[in-house]
């Protein structure tokens, strides 16, 4: 670091590693957004847990709101990365807690904006039924709340109805992992200083925020590997690209090489349009990206065990694994090219006016 700002931040940051207790957090106070969030994020990946404790020192209630929302992304950051302090016993037993019980619960597969459905079915003391129904989503947190009272009748018929229409495969899981899953959207509210809709106001006693589970022992199998990309030929897949509207200047680059007047070997062509592809793939698949779409896959892994197809379980653990290794090159990828590529292809369609933008868009809730 060359600001005398944020070298100061950064000297307070490490010397309170040994005591949190007595961290001076002046030094960042006194620092811009953008350069907090820079000095937190380069002490979080120099520290990993054991800049936790100094994370969770700059979130007490009396220091700056600023500051407590930036250390608390800095620790959902590392979460993602399966980096996290022991979890909390609650003060009192979750059983205690709530009036109702978790009884049933149903997921989506996960949409290419990182979107799904979760539907929690809750016993009620007194034996009636509560349905919540929510769409989740892994950059923002809750999209959408909704839900009642309802009869076992309604339930099945409204099961029913889904299953005929989801474009999605939609499937009973036990409902701790449906509680995991609004746990870690609940948690990445508290990391944004964000909260969910309005509606889900009714249900936020049932859920309890938890951090993201690491990833589960992954091995990067070379043959599957090459064969990864051949998961975004799958109907549920479909929606799995890099967002258009933030490759669009590439894919006007994309265009001019196709449609160039100048006459040059197809060889020269395919050449340039493979720079363009790398170029966006390194730009769009930061670490933070790789972890994500890594998530996804595994996510999707488990709706395919489910469904019966083991052979693109071993397909999705592999790309998985590819991408959750940073010290594999992401350009040498053929799920992460391929998200690359597909994402161009479709905003060269929208540049020429075929689709609107608004129909492809990948941005959550977009």
């Amino acid at each position: 670091m060359t600001d005398p700002d944020a070298t100061a931040a950064r000297n307070a940051l490490d010397a309170a590693l040994t005591n949190p207790a007595r961290l001076d957090a002046a030094p960042l106070t006194a620092l811009a957004p953008a350069a907090l969030d820079d000095t937190l994020r380069a002490f979080a990946d120099a520290h990993g847990a054991e800049a936790l404790p100094v994370l969770e020192a700059l979130t007490a209630p009396g220091l700056d709101r600023g500051l407590r929302r930036a250390a608390r992304l800095a620790t959902y950051r590392l979460a993602q990365r399966g980096v996290s302090a022991p979890t909390r016993p609650p003060a009192r037993p979750v059983v205690e807690r709530r009036a109702e019980a978790a009884a049933r619960a149903w997921l989506s597969g996960i949409d290419g904006s990182g979107s799904r459905a979760v539907w929690v079915l809750f016993d009620g003391a007194l034996g009636g039924l509560a349905l919540c129904s929510l769409i989740v989503n892994d950059e923002v947190g809750i999209l959408d709340a909704a839900g009642g009272e309802i009869s076992k009748k309604r339930l099945e018929a409204e099961l029913a109805g889904l299953r005929a229409s989801q474009k999605l495969p939609w499937l009973e899981v036990e409902p701790s992992r449906a509680l995991g899953v609004v746990g870690e959207a609940l948690m990445l509210h508290r990391a944004r200083g964000t909260s969910p809709p309005a509606a889900f106001a009714r249900w936020d006693r049932l859920f309890v925020a938890t951090p993201p589970a690491p990833l589960p022992p992954l091995t990067t199998d070379s043959a599957l590997l090459e064969q990864s990309a051949s998961l975004l030929e799958l109907p549920e897949l479909a929606g799995w690209f890099l967002d258009p509207e933030s490759v669009q200047s590439d894919a006007l680059d994309l265009l001019q090489v196709r449609e160039s007047k100048l006459v040059v070997s197809d060889q020269i062509k395919s050449e340039r349009e493979d720079a363009i592809v790398t170029r966006v793939v390194e730009r769009m698949l930061t670490p933070e990206a790789r972890a994500r779409w890594a998530r996804r896959l595994i996510e999707m892994a488990f709706v395919f065990g489910a469904t019966g197809r083991p052979e693109l379980v071993a397909l999705a653990e592999a790309a998985a694994a590819a991408l959750a290794d940073e010290a594999r090159s992401v350009t040498l990828q053929p799920f992460a090219r391929t998200l690359a590529h597909r994402g161009l292809e479709i905003a060269s369609e929208v540049a020429l006016g075929r689709i609107p933008a608004s129909e492809v868009s990948r941005k959550p809730g977009g």
